[in-house]
């Protein structure tokens, strides 16, 4: 049966996991183990948020609310206005009053001692969820940005305040070299026959969980297969502001350049097979020679179908 580890982070992280779960399922396998990005995690109003593991488990759970692209379906903001009459927290970033539990929830148990692995299995419990959820790491890396006049800010700022117009010039994660895998991450790695890594973002969602110390290594020391998902289609990235990530360190916004981000594990890298876009066949033998295998899928994730469709594409890689 296939063991299947998939790194994932936002909404692109969340659909291709649901892609997961029904191809799996469909083939009788086991369930797989999600290891999500925690790098956009944020303190706000005395709550801790987890937009990227509350966007998987929304999904799972089908509590998600599709036509905004984040937090609870059917969601109202009493308790939101509220803060801004206060004075309190973001007038730019809306907590909706379902999805403040969650966070009131995370909090109560995160000052209680409980770990942040120990939470998300606490949270994964109330609905059936069809996968095994892990954060990277139990440790507070969230991500900062550097902009190119010398000042920051955090992640959340500088992507839901200022839509990413802001010039970005550095990423960072402080803290990021003291911490460890979360518990269960290093295990379940070294023992998949296949690690899917999403059409995430590669800077800010999937670059955190690789930055952690212990998982690039455990990808390129493992027996499995590392299967990434091109999250640029035909020249563009399919959601998010992921190309201004990827030129503020150097990237440019295609196919092959990211698999040659990641890299070729022959080569120190982390892929073995890389899944392209049918709009971008004409760069398959660039990536081949990257040392990546690269292989040819349609990866519009337009429904529950189409994303099942990718991720049985992405393990028959």
């Amino acid at each position: 049966m296939t063991r299947v580890v998939v790194l994932a982070g936002g909404v692109g992280g969340s659909r291709f996991t649901l892609g997961v779960r029904a191809a799996l399922a469909r083939a009788g396998a086991p369930e797989a183990t999600v290891v999500v990005n925690t790098g956009d995690d944020l303190w706000l109003s005395g709550v801790r948020l987890q937009p990227d593991i509350d966007s998987v488990l929304y999904a799972l759970a089908g509590q998600n609310d599709t036509e905004r692209g984040w937090g609870r379906a059917g969601d109202t903001e009493r308790v939101n206005e509220e803060l801004q009459a206060w004075g309190a927290g973001w007038p730019w970033f809306t907590l909706g009053d379902l999805d403040l539990g969650t966070h009131l929830a995370r909090t109560g148990w995160l000052r209680d001692g409980l770990s942040v692995t120990e939470v998300v299995d606490r949270l994964s419990r109330r609905w059936p969820l069809g996968v095994r959820m892990l954060p990277m790491t139990d440790a507070e890396v969230d991500t900062h940005i550097v902009l190119t006049d010398g000042s920051r800010m955090h992640f959340q700022e500088w992507w839901t305040r200022h839509r990413a117009t802001l010039a970005p010039s550095a990423f960072l994660n402080p803290g990021i070299e003291a911490a460890v895998p979360a518990s269960g991450v290093l295990e379940a790695i070294a023992e998949a026959d296949v690690v899917l890594l999403a059409p995430s973002n590669p800077v800010v969602s999937i670059g955190p969980i690789l930055a952690v110390p212990g998982i690039r290594e455990a990808l390129r020391g493992t027996s499995a297969r590392v299967v990434g998902v091109s999250p640029v289609i035909g020249g563009k990235v399919v959601r998010g502001m992921a190309d201004v990530c990827l030129a503020a360190i150097g990237v440019a916004t295609s196919a092959e350049a990211v698999a040659a981000h990641y890299g070729a594990r022959s080569d120190g890298g982390v892929l073995d097979v890389w899944l392209l876009a049918e709009e971008d066949a004409e760069a398959a033998a660039s990536v081949d020679a990257l040392g990546i295998r690269a292989v040819v899928a349609p990866l519009w994730m337009t429904d529950v179908e189409a994303s099942a469709a990718l991720a049985a594409a992405a393990l028959r890689a």
